[in-house]
């Protein structure tokens, strides 16, 4: 594997009934601290293969999966789900700080969650760098004992970046983290993107075409389960090398 690599996909075929594949023979190499969009039509298998690449399809029923998923030289398949999902954290569609639990908690939940104690001094320099990092910090840090569902829906989507961000994941997954929010919310969470694949991976399930286009660095297109395309933004956008590429791009379905 090239050192640029960070996650490789190999063959992944995931399917929720027998004979019938969500995601069907999937091969891609994701590059290191890049920004990639997974677009395509609603049930074409994005978001099911973005949660293989952390274990949580396993989450349903009778699904099953095929292929390799290598993530820094590992295969995750084989590999302890507990363990992989501090590797790849996740973000979600709508915000879910943990409502029970105050700000300062939801950023170090993913330490409570895995049974690691930490120094208090430890635990308030991993909020504050987090929090920091989504630009929260200024914000919250008079009011980090009230719960995290008080802040606005952007803010609450900041605070879940933070939490995943807490663990030092290499790679961090987004399943439209911004579809419910407001437009002035969501150019933020676009910024703050671009900030921190300096420091992290990031791959981002969107149906917002022109949010690919702004944000990522390389684009996968998937139609009924199957990788289309896939290759620099800029290239796929100006100049797709396949037709269905072509016609989803300019609105012709999806």
């Amino acid at each position: 594997m090239q050192n640029n690599n960070i996650l490789e996909l190999k063959d992944v075929s995931i399917s929720y009934t027998p004979g019938k594949n969500a995601v069907n023979k999937v091969s891609a190499e994701i590059k290191e601290n890049s920004i990639t969009a997974i677009m395509g039509p609603s049930g074409c298998g994005k978001s099911t293969l973005l949660r293989a690449i952390n274990r949580m399809h396993e989450l349903y029923p009778d699904i099953h999966i095929s292929g390799e998923i290598i993530l820094r030289e590992k295969n995750i398949l084989m590999m302890n789900p507990i363990k992989v999902r501090r590797m790849a954290g996740m973000v979600f569609q709508r915000p879910n700080p943990f409502p029970t639990m105050s700000i300062y908690n939801n950023v170090l939940a993913g330490y409570s969650l895995n049974g690691i104690k930490l120094p208090k001094s430890e635990k308030d320099k991993i909020v504050e760098e987090c929090l920091t990092s989504v630009g929260l910090w200024d914000e919250v840090k008079d009011s980090l004992n009230k719960k995290g569902t008080f802040l606005s829906g952007g803010q609450q989507q900041r605070l879940c970046i933070a939490r995943a961000l807490a663990l030092k994941p290499d790679i961090l997954l987004m399943d439209e983290p911004t579809s419910a929010l407001d437009p002035i919310a969501t150019n933020r969470i676009e910024e703050l993107l671009l900030e921190i694949k300096k420091h992290v991976t990031i791959i981002i399930v969107t149906h917002n075409m022109s949010q690919a286009a702004r944000i990522s660095d390389y684009s996968m297109f998937m139609y009924l389960g199957e990788l289309v395309e896939y290759g620099k933004t800029d290239l796929m956008f100006t100049n797709p090398s396949v037709k269905r590429t072509e016609q989803y791009l300019n609105g012709q379905f999806g």
